[in-house]
C-alpha cells in the first residue's frame, strides 16, 4: 500500500459515517466482569501503576502505607478509567482494526454507554480518593492526565497527525510525576526527568509496533507514521528518538538522584536499544521481525530502568508495607 492510497484511504474513511453505538451485533444477554475488566486496559494499567510507584519512592517525603495504598489504587482506577473512555471513544476504528477487533464493545459484550458511563465512574472515583488520601495538586495532575488521553490524544490528536504518539505520549508520561506529587504536594525536577523518559520512550515504542500493522491502521483511517510518511522515513525518526531517549536515560544518575548501578544498567540497555533502531534504519523491505524485536526490547528497557530506580529508593519496603497495612486494616470477613 503507497502513501497515496494510504491518504485516499484516509479521506475516504473520514467520509464514512459513524457505526452505531451498538453496532451490528446484539449485545450479549449478561455481562462478566472479565468484560469491564478488559475496558481498563490491564497492561497499559500495570504500567502506568508501576511508573507512579516509582515517583512515590524516589520522593524525598513517605507516605504512610495505607495512603500509599491508596494512592497506587486510586492511580490504577484513573488508568482504567482513560481505558475505558478511550474504547468508548473508539469503539468505531476498535470494530476495523484486527489488533483491537475482539475488544467487549466490537464483539457486543459491553455497550458504548455501558463503557462510558463505567469510564466517567471510575474516573471520578479515582480523582476523589486520591484527593482524600493524598492531596489536590496529586488529584487535579489525575483527572488532568485523563482529559488529556481521553479529549486531547483519543478526540483530537490520534485521528489527525501522525505526530498523535509523540503529543499524545505525554498523558502516559505522567504517572511518575502524579506519584510525587501524591507524596510531596508538588512538582520538582526529578519527576520531571521520568517524564522525558517515558515521553521520549513512546513514539520509538509505538511506531516499532506501528511498522507490522501499517495496514490494519490505514484500514481505520488512523494517521500514525508508518501509514503516511512510509517505514523508512518512520525507521529514521524512531533512530532519533531512540538516540534521544538514551542521553534522557542518565539524567536521573546525572542529577544526582540514581546511583551507579543505574548508570551502568542505562549504558548497556541504551547501547542495545540503539543497535536495534540501526539495524531497523538499515533494513530492507517489509523486516517485521527487526521490528517487532525493537518493539519487544522497548517493553523491557523502560521495566528495567524504572527497576533500578526502585532499588536505589528502597521501594520494595515501601511496597510491602502497603500491603500489609490493607491486610490489617479490611475485615476480610465482612467482604
Amino acid at each position: 500500500m503507497n502513501v497515496k492510497s494510504v491518504a485516499s484511504e484516509l479521506v475516504a474513511r473520514r467520509a464514512r459515517p459513524a457505526l452505531s453505538s451498538d453496532f451490528a451485533r446484539p449485545l450479549a444477554d449478561h455481562r462478566s466482569v472479565s468484560d469491564f475488566v478488559a475496558l481498563t486496559k490491564p497492561r497499559v494499567m500495570m504500567l502506568a501503576v508501576f511508573t507512579a510507584l516509582v515517583g512515590l519512592s524516589c520522593a524525598p517525603v513517605r507516605l504512610d502505607p495505607l495512603a500509599t495504598l491508596s494512592a497506587v489504587l486510586a492511580i490504577a482506577a484513573g488508568a482504567g478509567a482513560a481505558g475505558a473512555l478511550n474504547m468508548w471513544y473508539d469503539a468505531d476504528i476498535d470494530a476495523v482494526m484486527s489488533r483491537t477487533a475482539t475488544r467487549p464493545i466490537p464483539r457486543g459484550k459491553v455497550s458504548r454507554f455501558e463503557a462510558l458511563v463505567f469510564g466517567l465512574f471510575l474516573g471520578v472515583c479515582a480523582v476523589a480518593v486520591l484527593a482524600l488520601a493524598t492531596n489536590l495538586t496529586a488529584a487535579a495532575l489525575l483527572a488532568g492526565t485523563i482529559l488529556f488521553y481521553v479529549v486531547v490524544y483519543t478526540a483530537w490528536l490520534k485521528r489527525v497527525t501522525p505526530q498523535n504518539i509523540v503529543i499524545g505520549g505525554a498523558a502516559g508520561a505522567l504517572p511518575p510525576v502524579i506519584g510525587w506529587a501524591a507524596a510531596t504536594g508538588g512538582v520538582g525536577l526529578e519527576p520531571l526527568t521520568l517524564f522525558f523518559i517515558i515521553f521520549l520512550w513512546t513514539p520509538p515504542h509505538f511506531w516499532a509496533l506501528a511498522l507490522n500493522r501499517t495496514d490494519d491502521y490505514a484500514r481505520a483511517g488512523i494517521p500514525m507514521l508508518p501509514v503516511v510518511a512510509g517505514r523508512l522515513s518512520t525507521a529514521r525518526q524512531i533512530l532519533i528518538y531512540s538516540g534521544l531517549l538514551v542521553l534522557a536515560s542518565e539524567l536521573p544518575w546525572a542529577l544526582g538522584f540514581a546511583g551507579a548501578l543505574y548508570g551502568a544498567i542505562v549504558a548497556i540497555c541504551g547501547a542495545l536499544f540503539v543497535l536495534l533502531a540501526l539495524q531497523l534504519n538499515r533494513s530492507v523491505g517489509d523486516d517485521r521481525r527487526t521490528a517487532h524485536r525493537l518493539f519487544a526490547f522497548s517493553i523491557f528497557y523502560l521495566f528495567v530502568l524504572f527497576f533500578a530506580l526502585l532499588i536505589d529508593h528502597g521501594a520494595a519496603g515501601l511496597l510491602q508495607g502497603a500491603v500489609r497495612s490493607a491486610y490489617h486494616t479490611i475485615n476480610f470477613s465482612e467482604v
